[in-house]
């Protein structure tokens, strides 16, 4: 009788159709996690996020006054936003995009989703010979698959992406060859230019029985024109998470840093900054230039479109910092250092 008890729980427990790999410290052998971030939401707290609400309207269009033809190459370092946290990075000869999005709407559903309400900073046939894909984990307005089959046509780059991910890609593109690394782990992607998979407080999910069932990170780039620290997406929690990137490779050059999609702060604080939060981990960081993005093209939270700058800088007026030091970017907007 017990072992027949034993066998049933045993069907009963949760697989991981993703990733099946030896337990850790930010995975129980079935789902991956934060040890410092809390946990899910419970129902009680989404029916509590529903009454309490006040969204505030959003225009249909909201065009970017920028669009970007970038160059073939650069030698040195050009970072330009496409939209939400797509960005195209050039640097030491490469072309490196991070969480290409390119759809109508950060959605599984053509008809039905967060819709976007300005163009791709740079259109698809506009981009340069492209060398890598970074997806930073698998959410709808990170992970668009479409957008990365046709990029995958086209210029064959090589798909990076933390563990778990390459088998939503590879459900998709069977001939898709995607590198997976854990939190900790890095690859040479040559000219002088390694990418690093680092932690982030967040989650990933793209149905409703697969949550934090694949793996989710953010990015160090080091390579010969200094540090580049990519976020998708996060929340502040402790800050160690930023405290440990500048231990471990120095203060970055430049840091893409999400500054949207944050009311209710209680309910949306431990997976997304607010603005105030991403100057602390600035700070933190201590990174000489930033890059604000994850606002103005696809609505996902209660906050205004024009809100996420405007309490940028007020965050920076607060912190004593120049405002030309973190810079809320648009579709299209070119950051390029001085040499």
């Amino acid at each position: 009788m017990k072992q027949k008890i034993f066998k049933t729980l045993r069907r009963s427990q949760p697989r991981n159709p993703y990733y099946q790999g030896p337990a850790s410290d930010h995975f129980d052998g079935v789902r991956f996690f934060s040890p410092v971030q809390a946990v899910d939401k419970r129902p009680g707290d989404v029916l509590r996020w529903q009454k309490e609400r006040k969204p505030t309207p959003w225009p249909q269009s909201f065009p970017s006054p920028f669009q970007d033809k970038p160059p073939a190459t650069v030698p040195g370092l050009r970072s330009v936003l496409i939209g939400h946290a797509s960005f195209l990075i050039q640097v030491a000869g490469l072309n490196i995009l991070t969480d290409p999005v390119f759809s109508e709407r950060a959605s599984p559903l053509a008809f039905a989703g967060p819709k976007r309400v300005n163009s791709p900073g740079i259109a698809l046939k506009d981009l340069p010979p492209i060398h890598a894909v970074l997806i930073t984990h698998n959410h709808y307005d990170h992970l668009n698959l479409k957008a990365l089959g046709r990029i995958w046509r086209e210029h064959r780059p090589r798909l990076i992406a933390p563990l778990g991910n390459g088998t939503i890609i590879r459900s998709w593109y069977p001939e898709m060859d995607v590198e997976s690394g854990d939190w900790g782990e890095g690859i040479d992607l040559g000219n002088g230019v390694s990418v690093h998979f680092t932690p982030a407080y967040h989650w990933s999910a793209r149905g409703v029985r697969d949550r934090r069932m694949a793996l989710w990170c953010a990015y160090v780039l080091t390579t010969p024109s200094g540090v580049i620290y990519h976020v998708g997406d996060t929340g502040f929690g402790d800050g160690k998470i930023f405290h440990d990137v500048r231990e471990r490779f120095g203060a970055p050059r430049l840091a893409h840093l999400p500054i949207g999609a944050y009311e209710l702060r209680w309910f949306m604080a431990p997976q997304h900054m607010n603005p105030e939060d991403a100057v602390k981990a600035f700070r933190l960081l201590g990174a000489e230039q930033a890059l604000g993005h994850h606002w103005g093209t696809f609505r996902l939270t209660d906050e205004g479109v024009h809100e996420p700058p405007q309490a940028l800088a007020e965050a920076l007026r607060q912190a004593e910092i120049l405002h030309e030091r973190f810079r809320a970017l648009r579709p299209g907007e070119a950051f390029e250092p001085h040499l």
